[in-house]
């Protein structure tokens, strides 16, 4: 059940919102307290899937060959082979647009090495190294889940965002989305709720509306 306060404040941040030419996000801002960010150890790294989903579309690639490259054509936005990864290696303007092309990415297991070596240097500065993929496994499921996930990373700010949706969602499925990531967040850090001093949500160019 989600609290009144959240509810109103998504709907009054959705309502406040000027009409733009283009689809707004909406997002959580979280403002963290009495936490060392400097200490990798305490800093937010976390992938939520939103029971309502992101509002848009959010792109997958997967890199893999086989049987694998065969399951991911009609599921994933990009197949990626490995032989192709030499090519992107040796040019970074071709690595960042490649990484331009999606969102999250999958990998054959034995494939993760060289990434990591070849492309690493700008996939992961972006958070979007591939997540591995055990041999045989169906892909179609977890693309589906990447769809519907949210990268929250408060690397070493104290203040960050996390989008839980667009504009023209239902405000009450905005508002679950909401009340499941900030959970979330509340579960991983040290102190609880304690260790956030205020939380907002807002559109990409609204007010802010606060919820703690």
């Amino acid at each position: 059940m989600v609290e009144t306060g959240l509810l109103e404040a998504v709907k009054q941040a959705v309502a406040d919102s000027k009409p733009r030419k283009f689809s707004e996000s909406v997002e959580l801002a979280i403002n963290l307290k009495d936490i060392d960010l400097s200490n990798p150890k305490n800093r937010l790294q976390e992938e939520v899937i939103l029971p309502h989903g992101r509002g848009r579309t959010i792109r997958v690639a997967v890199f893999g060959s086989g049987e694998l490259a065969v399951k991911a054509k009609d599921v994933a936005d990009l197949v990626i082979q490995p032989q192709e990864i030499e090519d992107y290696a040796g040019d970074k303007k071709k690595m960042r647009k490649l990484a331009a092309q999606f969102d999250y990415a999958l990998a054959e297991a034995p494939l993760m090495p060289t990434i990591g070596k070849r492309l690493g240097v700008v996939l992961g500065p972006r958070g979007k190294m591939p997540k591995p993929i055990p041999p045989g496994a169906d892909p179609a499921p977890i693309i589906a889940n990447l769809r519907n996930t949210v990268s929250v990373r408060s690397k070493d700010r104290r203040t960050f965002h996390a989008p839980i949706g667009t504009k023209e969602m239902p405000i009450e499925d905005l508002a679950e989305n909401a009340d499941l990531l900030l959970k979330r967040i509340i579960g991983k850090l040290e102190r609880g709720r304690q260790n956030i001093e205020s939380a907002y949500v807002k559109t990409t160019m609204g007010p802010a509306k606060r919820v703690i």
